[in-house]
């Protein structure tokens, strides 16, 4: 009996090891090739231009704010185990729940909605671009779509009546009005309409819940919905930047991947539930985007999660990868509470945020910070203090910021690299909350400066004093500006 369960733990731990060392793979593969390269001229020019906007502004937003609950993703059978259904009359009953959520459609009333307000917050905290949710996956459309009536303007909707109820126009060009590009977040999966989530069938998880393959005409009459919602984005909302495409398990899948996950999950579950199943849903992405292109050429296409040449841009959810990735990539973080609007929610300092941002920017990567409105839309105070904390420190170091790229060693201790095509080099350094000292030099490691190199504060016009020593270029901190510069967030040298 020792002997067997020696061999057996044997065995585990080595299979323990090699499923660890696949994921450590696949999370290396992911982030250093799973990459295909824009090849439209258009394409490639906008997105050069994406990469020095560096910060942008995303928000969820939809009938769920006023439950204050994670936005769609309780009417999921398959998220119950971090997604448990709690408001509602009877939330144990999943019929009367999913006919409630869909009700909030009928008291949906943001009456102190002001786009203006948030636009002019956003430029002022030195967001270039906004990308909004015109549609989640609960499939309510926030835009006057003809395509379905559970969307903002229909008459059911208490907004309908108001003058600005088609919230994307509005949002769109208020934005645009302050010098913003504009996104349009899509949800490719939606759980309302008929063509997707079949009433016939009750919904077994985030996945259409008819196989499409054995029902082509209706699966052709979702494609066709989805499309139509999409290019009516691209038609009546004026310029668009980016289309930012949700749901990456709508997609076109190989059989034999299907085949293998299916394989892999008899292995693993025991209970035989299965987990994120696997269902081809080619929803012609490529002929969409060809169309899409015809209407806004140069857009940005953001297929997310849907490895090929429809993202033009990764985005890392609520994370900061750890190293530089090799192609244009963009972090989206939580500013405060959830995705979605969050009562009493608890916003991230300015000084988190300003460091989130100057760390993501060395590393060659965008900022997309999300802010949820409320139920009557309007922002809580607390995003307003974050933006004009962020804003304060932009005014005087934006240069460091903007039109930048990476540049190696990108971080050491706790400063950050970037620079310009002009040479200018800038050197982050990130003040920790309650810190009392700094150090009396920063040294720039294996940096060579040139004997005609000026270093200088930015907000100053004084030249720091510097030496090259054999571990680098020293930049020396006067004693008389150390009180000062720590009651900042981060302070920024230039080297030019």
């Amino acid at each position: 009996m020792k002997i067997i369960n020696t061999r057996l733990r044997f065995i585990m731990i080595v299979v323990a090891s090699a499923l660890f060392c696949q994921l450590v793979g696949a999370q290396a593969i992911y982030e250093d090739e799973r990459y295909v390269p824009e090849t439209d001229p258009l394409v490639l020019e906008k997105l050069d231009q994406w990469q020095d906007l560096k910060f942008g502004l995303l928000m969820h937003w939809g009938t769920y704010s006023q439950w204050g609950i994670v936005e769609s993703w309780s009417l999921c059978p398959e998220e119950y185990g971090w997604c448990e259904r709690t408001k509602g009359s009877n939330p144990s009953d999943y019929n009367t729940y999913k006919e409630e959520y869909e009700a909030l459609q009928k008291t949906f009333n943001p009456v102190k909605f002001d786009p203006e307000k948030w636009a002019k917050a956003a430029k002022k905290a030195g967001m270039k671009y906004v990308v909004f949710t015109t549609k989640h996956h609960d499939g309510f459309s926030m835009f006057d779509t003809k395509y379905t009536d559970y969307k903002i303007t229909d008459p059911k909707t208490p907004f309908s009546s108001h003058p600005k109820a088609n919230i994307t126009k509005e949002i769109f060009n208020s934005f645009r009005d302050q010098g913003l590009w504009a996104g349009a977040y899509f949800s490719k999966p939606d759980w309302n309409t008929p063509s997707y989530w079949d009433p016939y069938y009750p919904p077994r998880d985030r996945n259409v819940n008819y196989e499409p393959e054995a029902n082509p005409e209706k699966w052709q009459e979702y494609i066709d919905f989805t499309h139509n919602q999409i290019l009516e984005l691209l038609t009546d909302y004026g310029k668009v930047d980016i289309l930012w495409l949700d749901g990456g398990w709508v997609a076109k899948t190989p059989k034999s991947d299907i085949t293998n996950w299916y394989e892999q999950q008899l292995v693993n579950n025991d209970n035989g539930y299965l987990k994120h199943r696997i269902v081809n849903q080619d929803i012609k992405m490529d002929e969409l985007v060809e169309k899409a292109r015809k209407k806004q050429p140069g857009l940005i296409v953001v297929d997310r999660a849907v490895h090929g040449k429809n993202q033009n841009y990764l985005t890392p959810e609520n994370r900061v990868p750890e190293k530089p990735l090799p192609y244009p990539w963009e972090s989206c973080m939580i500013a405060g509470g959830g995705w979605s609007y969050s009562f009493d929610a608890e916003y991230m300092s300015g000084r988190e945020a300003i460091h989130t941002l100057v760390d993501i920017v060395a590393k060659g990567g965008n900022l997309l910070l999300n802010i949820a409105p409320s139920p009557e839309g309007e922002w809580d105070e607390g995003a307003y203090r974050l933006l004009s904390e962020i804003g304060t420190w932009m005014s005087i170091n934006d240069e460091a910021i903007y039109g930048t790229r990476a540049m190696a060693p990108y971080k050491f201790n706790n400063t950050c690299v970037t620079a310009k095509p002009d040479g200018s080099v800038y050197l982050t350094y990130l003040v920790e909350k309650g810190q009392t000292v700094l150090p009396t030099e920063i040294v720039f490691p294996d940096y060579k400066a040139s004997k005609r190199a000026k270093a200088k504060l930015l907000g100053s016009n004084k030249n720091l004093k510097w030496s090259q020593k054999d571990q680098g270029m020293a930049i020396i901190l006067p004693k008389e500006l150390e009180t000062e510069l720590l009651k900042t967030e981060a302070f920024v040298i230039k080297i030019k």
